[in-house]
């Protein structure tokens, strides 16, 4: 990475800005000068979202790189600074909202910012000796912060760096276990019909004929019977069911699948990691913080 010295307030407002983790926070609209000094202190991004109004963030810190300007400033809390109209002046209310929001000391005094709109006299004739003066003192600012000096110039508070933290602070972290769930495919269930062959009996009456000699004694003057002597032939048809069998298919009833959910307690198990304090006291021993000692950190959280 890279610092340049700019050569003039053009060339900073036609900048896109990135965050110190490369994240794109946007294109530079305006350049803001300090009233007294006429150096750049901060540039405002338009994101087309809120109108007119523009989100703000500090020129302290910044360097010049490939992609553009980088901030020192995260891309979520320049979205989240206090957004005011872009209308080339920020009284003293709205000004100190921004250095609130981004923990850094105010202007003193009458001290006050407006755009670089307009002062074409300005952006000339500071050229490369005002503009670039600006920029290296942002840029030996930002070394000094790095190192830790409590002597942070600028609009850092003494005593105070730019992320609000007093000087000797430390912040501890711990990791945290987050159990979430997840749905996913486990198996498949599948319906499907084959065809089989089974035995089926079933009875049915069935009836035949057969056949008998029947007598009957001619009576006593009976008319229409003659008697003579002679071969004679009579023929009976018989008959007989016999069973017919077909087959036909009709539908039966419909199948189909169904799921259920069935819930049950799964216990998980993981490692996490979390900072402990320790300090050097006096005379060369060594003690942890009694906090850390009692195990005060949270537990999994769910």
């Amino acid at each position: 990475m890279t610092e340049d010295a700019y050569l003039s307030t053009r060339d900073l407002r036609d900048l896109t800005a990135y965050d110190p983790d490369g994240e794109k926070v946007g294109k530079i609209s305006q350049v803001w000068l300090d009233d007294r000094s006429g150096r750049p202190e901060w540039v405002s991004i338009s994101t087309g979202l809120f109108g007119t109004k523009e989100s703000f963030v500090p020129l302290l810190g910044a360097r010049r790189n490939e992609q553009g300007l980088q901030v020192a400033y995260r891309k979520d809390l320049v979205k989240e600074a206090p957004r005011v109209e872009a209308d080339g002046h920020l009284d003293q209310d709205e000004e100190q909202a921004l250095y609130r929001h981004y923990s850094l000391h105010g202007s003193k005094g009458g001290d006050s910012l407006r755009s670089d709109k307009g002062t074409a006299g300005t952006a000339g004739t500071a050229g490369t000796a005002g503009t670039a003066g600006a920029a290296g003192a942002v840029g030996g600012a930002a070394s000094q912060r790095r190192t830790g000096d409590a002597s942070t110039s600028g609009m850092a508070g003494a005593g105070r760096s730019a992320d609000g933290m007093e000087h000797g602070d430390m912040i501890r972290s711990e990791e945290r276990l987050r159990v979430g769930k997840t749905e996913s495919e486990v198996g498949h269930a599948r319906l499907r019909k084959v065809v089989v062959t089974e035995n089926v009996t079933t009875t049915i009456p069935i009836s035949h004929e057969e056949v008998r000699v029947v007598r009957e004694p001619i009576r006593e003057g009976e008319t229409g019977v003659s008697a003579r002597i002679h071969e004679e032939e009579r023929e009976v048809i018989l008959h007989a069911e016999r069973p017919v069998v077909r087959k036909e298919a009709v539908a039966v009833e419909r199948v189909h699948l169904e799921t259920d959910k069935v819930t049950e307690q799964q216990e998980i198990s993981d490692t996490v990691r979390k900072e402990q304090i320790e300090f050097d006291e006096p005379g060369g021993g060594r003690s942890q913080d009694r906090q850390d000692r009692r195990g005060g950190g949270r537990g999994p959280s769910h």
